[in-house]
């Protein structure tokens, strides 16, 4: 073989290793794009079979879950609108019995609480000097009274003359009149009731030194308790006095009693434009004290067969007001128009009938046609 021809050969071998290096290369990756390509599937369609799996596990749409609700119905009741006020009650007869003498307290016969009589002793001051007094007069008017019998015979014989015998008459009447001022100023040292009642204060001690007008003792009649009120002047044009009224006690406010107006002033404050009506307690409770402090209510208006529904139930705005009624499992929304308000109830004049369930709990995020659970 010339050297021509071993160098074709050579380059031609060359040739055909590097077209089979090449066509292996190629060969292997595309087995490994294969494996890869396969891996990839598999993957997603794990994942593809996850995601199915959680889809089918979530509703299509979200369910609206009921309010769960309270209820009460609406019935038919009386009801009534009310002129309030408040006072304190007082024992209408009250006074502070007053010292009339000066001396000092011997004995003492009541004490706070005590019940007492018109007339009875409630306590006495040492009496040496007033009778000592009583007694000089007392002497004094027997003298006079025997200096007049004597010269009453005389005057009868002309022995004395007229002015001498009324001199005698007048000292006897002088005495007899200092008689009396003595038994008045002992009389002054016996501190007595001035009324039938109740010593409410004592203001002495015994053996207290007193003088005149010193206060030795309140005392209140408790029969009749009465308040005193005052109201603007519409609100007493159609009162009348034996008007019942409801008094209620502020300390116990379920301690509640019947009274009536008693008076009615015939003229109006100008200062306040209010008028004074007398309310008078029939009968309160024995644990009722005087100077306790009450509202009074006095009937405006009263409406025998009204629809009433709870006042919680009623949801207000600025002009109107609504309700929600139950229609089955749904709450309806109604506007209503009300009437008069006492206490937990309010009277609806239009918008509802007798029978109907309204919602008094939950109402507040409750919208028209939404679904509720009544408890």
């Amino acid at each position: 073989m010339t050297e021509k021809a071993k160098k074709r050969f050579r380059i031609i071998s060359l040739v055909a290793m590097l077209v089979i290096v090449a066509s292996a290369v190629i060969w292997v990756s595309a087995q490994t794009t294969d494996e890869a390509t396969e891996g990839e599937t598999a993957e997603q369609s794990s994942t593809e079979a996850v995601d199915g799996a959680e889809n089918d596990a979530e509703p299509e749409e979200d369910e609206e879950l009921p309010v769960p609700v309270e209820v009460a119905e609406v019935t038919t009741g009386t009801i009534s609108s009310y002129i309030s006020a408040t006072a304190n009650l007082v024992a209408e007869d009250q006074v502070k019995v007053l010292s009339e003498a000066e001396g000092r307290i011997e004995r003492l016969d009541v004490e706070e609480g005590d019940r007492v009589k018109k007339g009875q002793v409630l306590a006495v001051l040492v009496q040496d000097e007033a009778r000592i007094a009583k007694s000089k007069v007392e002497l004094k008017a027997a003298n006079a009274d025997a200096a007049l019998e004597r010269a009453r015979n005389s005057f009868e014989q002309g022995l004395i003359s007229s002015e001498a015998f009324d001199k005698l008459i007048m000292d006897q009447k002088l005495a007899r009149q200092e008689v009396a001022e003595a038994e008045w100023q002992l009389a002054k040292t016996v501190i007595r009731a001035p009324f039938t009642g109740r010593i409410t204060e004592r203001f002495i001690t015994l053996g207290q030194h007193l003088r005149p007008g010193d206060e030795l003792f309140t005392v209140a009649d408790y029969d009749p308790l009465v308040a005193r009120i005052y109201l603007p002047e519409r609100d007493v044009i159609e009162l009348e006095e034996g008007r019942e009224v409801r008094i209620t006690a502020a300390a116990e406010t379920q301690l509640s009693f019947i009274g009536r107006i008693r008076q009615i002033a015939p003229v109006v404050d100008t200062a306040t434009g209010t008028v004074k009506v007398t309310v008078e307690a029939v009968q309160p409770p024995s644990g009722v004290r005087p100077g306790a402090f009450v509202s009074i209510d006095i009937v405006r208006e009263r409406h025998a067969t009204a629809l009433l529904l709870p006042r919680e139930s009623v949801i207000r705005e600025l002009r109107t007001a609504h309700v929600f009624v139950t229609d089955e499992d749904v709450a309806v929304k109604k506007a209503v128009t009300l009437g008069i308000e006492e206490g937990d109830v309010v009277e609806v004049l239009t918008g509802l009938d007798e029978g109907d369930a309204v919602v008094i709990a939950g109402q507040g995020g409750l919208d028209d046609g939404q679904k509720i659970k009544v408890l």
